[in-house]
């Protein structure tokens, strides 16, 4: 079965690309970090949700997840709020975070025709040992894998790198659900699973060489348990199936020659 390995144009990104995606990214950085200082017992989902809209709609932008998805059930929230074993998607609602809850926020917004993504999972007071190491483990295994995103890689560079080192801690990942490129649009090509695909899912994921400038939001998933997911009635949240913890964290990245650049750092 021969593999399709070729890059379409669009996905490498001009330099004036790469300062709107930026702007885009500084915007999202900015609300994460404003949501993680305001992540405490008591908060609901909800509030983080009005906190992050009013804050990325201040600085001329939109948020991009705010009804993305088919006419049937748009998204209808800013953030991904998802909490505990909700993995990804999770819909704010008026639920107070509590002590011993970790809390998985994911981010997006627009501006001037671009996307910025980004995603950070957040201790609420204190936290188990199991879930500070998955939440380390995690965040640990989204930089491996960046360091992999270097021009003349291939995507699966990046897959090996998580999965190595989130399996080799005790750790599994979702499989149904995977990183991917952005640009003007908040989801393009490649596919960036966190773990190598089989040969019967290359086709689905194929393993795209890497060039300078293009624009990925690498983003583990990772689970204290087993990998098997749900999707709840809402037809958004994804939660583990044996209902252990999960973490999240993502950051949008350029392919450079040596050094990926990361545009959704934090202060």
């Amino acid at each position: 079965m021969k593999q399709v390995n070729t890059v379409k144009t669009y996905l490498i990104k001009k330099e004036n690309e790469i300062l709107l995606i930026e702007k885009a990214c500084r915007i999202v950085a900015d609300t994460l970090s404003l949501i993680e200082k305001t992540i405490k017992p008591g908060i609901t989902t909800l509030e983080l949700d009005t906190i992050a809209e009013d804050y990325i709609r201040s600085k001329n932008a939109e948020p991009a997840f705010k009804g993305y998805g088919g006419p049937d059930n748009p998204f209808p929230f800013t953030l991904c709020v998802s909490i505990n074993e909700e993995v990804v998607h999770g819909l704010p609602k008026n639920l107070a975070l509590k002590e011993g809850d970790i809390v998985s926020v994911d981010c997006g917004a627009q501006l001037n025709g671009y996307f910025g993504d980004s995603a950070i999972t957040v201790a609420v007071g204190e936290i188990d040992e199991e879930k500070k190491k998955l939440m380390k483990i995690t965040e640990e295994s989204l930089f491996q894998g960046i360091k992999q995103a270097i021009s003349g890689n291939k995507v699966y560079d990046i897959s090996r790198a998580v999965q190595a080192h989130c399996e080799s801690n005790g750790f599994s990942l979702t499989r149904e659900l995977v990183g991917h490129g952005i640009g003007k649009r908040l989801h393009e090509e490649p596919a960036i699973p966190n773990f190598v695909p089989t040969l019967l899912q290359r086709n689905h994921f194929p393993n795209l060489k890497l060039l300078k400038g293009m624009a990925l939001a690498i983003e583990p998933m990772v689970h204290a348990g087993k990998h098997q997911v749900k999707t709840a009635s809402d037809g958004w949240t994804v939660y583990t199936a044996d209902l252990k913890p999960a973490a999240h964290f993502e950051h949008t990245v350029i392919v450079d020659d040596k050094h990926p650049l990361i545009l959704t750092l934090r202060d």
